[in-house]
């Protein structure tokens, strides 16, 4: 199976599981009907892969294979058992995501790339995929040089994008966990209770959790919050702008990073 077909499969079950799950066992009561934010946040994923397609025809994978056949990278220059290149570059990669996702935060030019994603007035599966082209682009980059520095070998790197696409939806996803389940889960893993947070119009509460995949980073350097303020039930997601319905068009948020000035972002 080809690496464009293995990943489309995987991202087409795991967002009809989430959908399904999300229908029969919803967390939270929706703000707004799926038709009100539905096309346009599946929209952007049309274009996001259009644009990686245009200006990265092989993706990270391809820069994977390149280091590999040129000898560069740190694994391919140490020569690294398999087992240790492959491991070695899941967890950098995901190291560098989440270094990436503070970074989209803390440097006010990224913030309003990034905040199209924060401006969804729900959380829900689609939200784990509402991302603009821009910000998409700077990440693939990223992610190419940091996969040629590493030498990481392509199976990793596909397995780890495949990874992270499940994750970013499942972690955004409106369903129920139990409490206790979701305490145990919280130990590895990034569970949307845990995420949720992260989309809350409260600043102190959107800079907080910030991992996709694995739970540790944010315990780790200090980024980790347990609960918001006003509990799961009561959480305001979005920003304090950009509140209003059309503000969830396709054309309004492609225009979103360009518009001033990016007011007051949460309460």
């Amino acid at each position: 199976m080809s690496e464009p077909v293995l990943r489309l499969s995987a991202f087409v079950s795991v967002l009809l599981g989430l959908i399904v799950w999300e229908i029969l066992d919803p967390r939270r009561a929706r703000v707004l009907p799926r038709r009100a934010r539905w096309p346009a946040n599946l929209g952007l994923v049309v274009l996001n892969t259009a644009a990686v397609r245009v200006l990265f025809p092989l993706g990270a994978a391809g820069g994977a294979l390149w280091a590999a056949r040129s000898g560069w990278g740190l694994f391919n220059l140490i020569e690294a058992p398999a087992w240790m290149a492959f491991l070695g570059s899941v967890v950098v990669l995901d190291l560098a995501i989440y270094a990436q996702h503070v970074a989209m935060h803390r440097v006010p030019a990224l913030w309003r790339l990034h905040r199209v994603h924060h401006a969804d007035l729900d959380v829900d599966v689609s939200t784990g995929v509402r991302f603009h082209p821009l910000e998409i682009v700077l990440s693939m980059g990223f992610k190419v040089a940091l996969v040629v520095g590493l030498g990481a070998p392509a199976a990793a790197v596909i397995a780890f994008e495949i990874i992270l696409n499940a994750t970013s939806m499942f972690n955004h996803a409106n369903v129920g966990i139990a409490p206790g389940l979701d305490r145990s889960l919280r130990a590895v893993i990034v569970t949307p209770d845990m995420h949720r947070i992260h989309h809350s119009i409260r600043r102190e509460e959107t800079d907080s959790n910030f991992g996709f995949n694995v739970s540790w980073w944010d315990r780790l350097f200090r980024t980790y919050r347990d609960q918001p303020k006003d509990g799961q039930l009561g959480l305001t997601p979005g920003l304090g702008q950009f509140r209003e319905p059309r503000e969830l068009r396709l054309d309004r948020m492609l225009l979103q990073p360009f518009r001033n000035p990016p007011a007051v972002r949460t309460l």
